[in-house]
């Protein structure tokens, strides 16, 4: 438990810091290289791929503030469970009773809980389910327009081809073997190593996203596929996803704002036992 609590104060410090490094990459060394204009004034490709870049990011980065803002926890559980001294450090949370959960990172009682997000340090459940979607949707975005960005960035001011596939998987230790040498500053072979953390978070995101959109429109969570729990009376799948996006999800889609009621959504789809 002690490692999982260590993750939950580490993860969204990497977070931040990612996101200040992306930050710092495009103003200073992406637009300014790849869009270069003599003048003052801004030119029509610098002002779009800025626009571009901090709608993405202001969309990530609402609707990670939104996930914590409204958690999942349970208002009328004004009692916390103890573990007992035998529970497994394994095990982060307890089923309880009516599809509630009893996380022990968070100490709170959780509704229809999905999964513990080590990155918002707290639990995905029927609140902020959407919220954690579009931040996995925007950051899985920013991610890949920031790699795309950056191996523009290689080839206009470095010359390097990205045409042969085997350039990109090679870039990585050739840079760092360049940087053993004396070649390349440590500057550079952080901006490699970015490229790479930008294609596997935009990965990753892109994958669970898929996921739990999938598990969403199925009226099941992550909790009860673990278990192997169906879900009886099982909604028809634009009834959850309504339950979730809202009647509005279009104007969340594009916005950080709250778009759904909590009326039904934790009493549909029952635990069959």
């Amino acid at each position: 438990m002690l490692k999982l609590r260590l993750l939950n104060a580490v993860a969204p410090a990497y977070f931040f810091m990612a996101t200040a490094v992306t930050f710092i990459f495009h103003f200073c060394f992406f637009i300014p290289t790849i869009f270069p204009n003599p003048d003052t004034s801004l030119s029509l490709p610098t002002t779009l791929h800025t626009l571009v870049f901090l709608f993405l990011m202001f969309n990530a980065l609402g609707n990670y503030i939104m996930t914590i803002k409204y958690p999942a926890e349970s208002a009328n559980d004004a009692v916390v469970p103890v573990c007992s001294a035998h529970c497994s450090d394994k095990v982060d949370a307890h089923y309880l009773l009516n599809g509630r959960h009893f996380c022990k990172l968070c100490k709170k009682v959780i509704l229809k809980r999905d999964h513990h997000c080590f990155f918002t340090g707290n639990c995905i459940g029927n609140k902020n389910m959407r919220y954690f979607i579009m931040f996995c949707i925007y950051t899985s975005c920013t991610c890949l327009y920031s790699l795309v960005l950056g191996v523009a960035f290689l080839t206009v001011e470095y010359s390097i081809s990205f045409e042969n596939p085997l350039t990109f998987l090679t870039l990585l230790p050739l840079s760092t073997g360049y940087f053993f040498t004396g070649t390349i500053s440590g500057l550079q072979l952080f901006l490699v190593l970015m490229l790479y953390v930008w294609l596997g978070i935009g990965l990753v995101c892109a994958g669970f996203c898929c996921q739990q959109v999938l598990l969403v429109a199925r009226g099941q969570t992550w909790c009860q596929m673990q278990r192997g729990q169906l879900v009886e009376n099982r909604s028809p799948w634009r009834s959850n996803l309504k339950d979730v996006f809202g009647t509005r999800w279009i104007l969340g889609f594009i916005l950080p704002v709250q778009t759904e009621t909590w009326g039904s959504f934790h009493n549909n789809n029952l635990l069959l036992h």
